[in-house]
């Protein structure tokens, strides 16, 4: 077939990219078509076969972001192309993002004429030969992970679940990560077939007022941490009288354990190039800006290649789709700096000056960059207005609670079986997150706590795992919505250990423009230290609350103001572990190395030596039993001996009895 769904909407039409047809984006199956008849519904069904199946009638699909790659997807995709050429196979070899699952990273998905769907999960390259061999030639799907969809019964002895019978999808509302996973990211055409730009389209139909009221009916508040209403925003902005104005992507995402941003740019971007094109068209900006984090190359390459590609489609540039609205987008690293997050602070970054916050108001709502209104949104809050202006803002607004609609995307990383990026509605529990669609603890493994909201969000405890995920709720507990990111924290973990180990990430990345935030945050450090170490007094558990509640009100920006949570939360449901370090000089959960001691249990020593051969410091020797034993006096603590003994006979002890 020599035309695609991107030049023309079907066979007749004399369109072409230079000259784009102003009816191609919504002349699909599902929409109306510009020559309604037979011919042109088949041509079409055809290409839609095509796209689903490959040209060949089989298609192996091989996940391409930077999770699967971290894993080694690239090396399966190597020995995908290998095992097709030698075993002879008609197959279409292709990309796409990443589900979020990564727990099953790398993966392939097969799909054949006449088969079910299959996800192979954590492939090894020398497992291809054997899966295209079971799948494509012996017709047999039993080694599957998961089915894709119902297209058929599965062969085989082992019952082959649906993804949908499966609990981390079937809890899942896949609002806005709908194309992640299922797309090739750098296909403009994929995107349009399953639904891209229906949104941009329905706008310019509206108009930029209704557009804007379409988003403020849905109930839309801001993904990126303060849950600001994304309509008003763009209303306040539209109602600036200064010209030119200006929309910014914020995909300057930092937060550790956070990468559901990175995910949605790298599996969906042309989603999120048209929820700021939209954003564009609603406030009147002619220009836009995707922020990236340098740190992550291939959701910066992915978002300039499809800017690119819209651009060559006419869906950027000038006269877009014949609706008089110009409208252009520009992709810029960041510097890296976490405060480059900060959207004042990133204006600055944009603008070539030191990414440093400035005093507000001025909202950059108002007065943004060079001085004009901007809109700043995060590339989840993109990608929901433009899902939200293809399917209806009732759809959206049934989701969610009565303060906040919609879904959201959660990141859940540590003491976990499965992590990954799940999508949910607002109002969810922690717990539905954590243990049924994350997996819960290891075997072996106690939660003691949840810290959400990034390395400023609070850690709320165990027991109160049935708090729904909503703004008001998590801000009541202590913590923060923040972008999403959900850290699951162990019984194994010192929660005084734990706070100190955020606030170094947040002193190590304020920008020191205030004092509060630049010293206090250091003060707090100090006193952390001091009390892990044994040293803390009952006096330093008061300087370091008031430095805290100093440092949250006065901090020129939410850096600052949000940083002192991990603390603050740890006082308020952990102060047992604090009044242990400080009365007892103990450490409950046997972390912190000044309060502990390695010792080795002769009578459990198998003489294998493991722990003498790996210790650094040589502190370990064979002693007339032939078993080993730790020399105090030269142990540094580093725990490499505990971590390796076989047969665990190095063990710690921490208080009175490591005296």
């Amino acid at each position: 077939m020599s035309w695609t769904l991107l030049d023309r909407c079907c066979e007749k039409c004399t369109h072409s990219p230079e000259n784009p047809c102003p009816d191609y984006i919504e002349c699909r199956l599902s929409g109306p078509l510009c020559h309604d008849d037979e011919r042109c519904r088949e041509l079409r069904r055809q290409r839609l076969e095509e796209l689903r199946y490959g040209e060949k009638g089989a298609k192996i699909k091989v996940p391409m972001a930077s999770c699967t790659l971290a894993t080694g997807a690239e090396a399966v995709y190597r020995a995908v192309e290998d095992a097709v050429e030698k075993m002879g196979l008609e197959a279409t070899i292709t990309i796409s993002g990443c589900h979020g699952l990564d727990f099953i990273d790398p993966w392939l998905e097969l799909s054949a004429k006449g088969m079910p769907t299959a996800i192979y999960a954590n492939v090894k390259p020398s497992d291809v030969p054997h899966i295209l061999e079971e799948y494509f030639v012996k017709r047999n799907v039993s080694k599957a992970f998961a089915l894709k969809e119902k297209t058929g019964a599965a062969s085989g002895e082992d019952k082959v679940p649906l993804l949908s019978e499966l609990s981390f999808w079937a809890k899942q509302y896949k609002w806005v990560s709908r194309n992640c996973g299922v797309v090739n990211p750098e296909s403009l055409e994929e995107y349009v077939v399953s639904g891209g730009y229906r949104g941009l389209s329905r706008a310019f139909k509206l108009g930029p007022e209704a557009t804007i009221e379409e988003i403020l009916k849905s109930g839309l508040r801001g993904r990126g941490g303060a849950g600001f209403p994304t309509g008003m925003k763009w209303r306040i902005t539209r109602q600036q009288k200064a010209t030119p104005k200006y929309v910014i992507a914020n995909a300057d995402e930092g937060d550790p354990g956070a990468f559901m941003n990175r995910l949605l740019a790298e599996s969906d971007p042309f989603r999120i190039i048209e929820g700021l094109t939209i954003a564009g068209y609603a406030i009147g900006a002619n220009q836009g800006y995707i922020f990236v984090r340098a740190e992550k190359p291939l959701m910066a390459k992915r978002l300039q290649k499809a800017v690119e590609e819209a651009r060559r489609y006419g869906l950027l540039g000038k006269n877009i789709l014949g609706s008089g609205f110009d409208f252009d987008i520009e992709v810029i690293l960041s510097a890296g700096a976490f405060v480059c997050g900060e959207e004042t602070a990133m204006i600055a970054a944009i603008e070539g000056k030191r990414a440093w916050p400035r005093q507000r108001p001025p909202y950059p709502a108002e007065k943004g960059l060079w001085g004009k209104p901007t809109a700043i949104n995060n590339v989840e809050t993109l990608a929901h207005a433009a899902t939200i202006m293809a399917e209806g803002a009732e759809k959206f607004a049934a989701l969610g609670t009565e303060k906040t609609k919609g879904t959201k995307m959660f990141c859940v990383t540590g003491a976990v079986k499965r992590v990954g990026a799940y999508e949910v509605p607002i109002g969810t529990s922690i717990r539905v997150l954590v243990e049924e669609l994350a997996g819960g603890a290891p075997e072996g493994v106690e939660v003691k706590a949840v810290q959400i909201g990034g390395p400023s969000g609070g850690c709320i405890p165990a027991n109160l795992l049935d708090l729904p995920l909503d703004y008001e709720t998590l801000q009541g507990a202590g913590a923060i919505m923040g972008s999403g990111g959900i850290v699951v924290i162990s019984h194994e973990n010192c929660m005084v250990d734990v706070a100190k180990f955020f606030l170094t990430f947040t002193s190590a990345e304020s920008c020191g423009k205030c004092v509060p935030c630049r010293v206090g945050l250091r003060v707090m450090w100090s006193i952390l230290d001091k009390i892990t170490k044994g040293e803390g007094t009952e006096e330093d558990l008061q300087v370091l609350r008031q430095v805290a509640e100093t440092v949250r009100s006065a901090s020129l920006c939410a850096l600052g103001g949000t940083a002192p949570n991990p603390v603050l939360s740890t006082l308020r449901y952990f102060m047992d572990e604090y009044t242990a370090h400080i009365r007892e000089k103990f450490c409950p959960a046997l972390v912190c190395s000044a309060l502990i001691k390695f010792r080795i249990d002769e009578e459990k020593c198998i003489a294998c030596g493991q722990c003498a051969m790996n210790c650094p410091a040589h502190a370990i020797s064979k002693v007339e039993s032939g078993k080993y034993r730790i020399d105090e006096s030269l142990c540094i603590k580093c725990g490499v001996c505990y971590t390796v003994c076989p047969v665990k006979a190095v063990y710690k002890v921490t208080g009175a009895r490591a005296g």
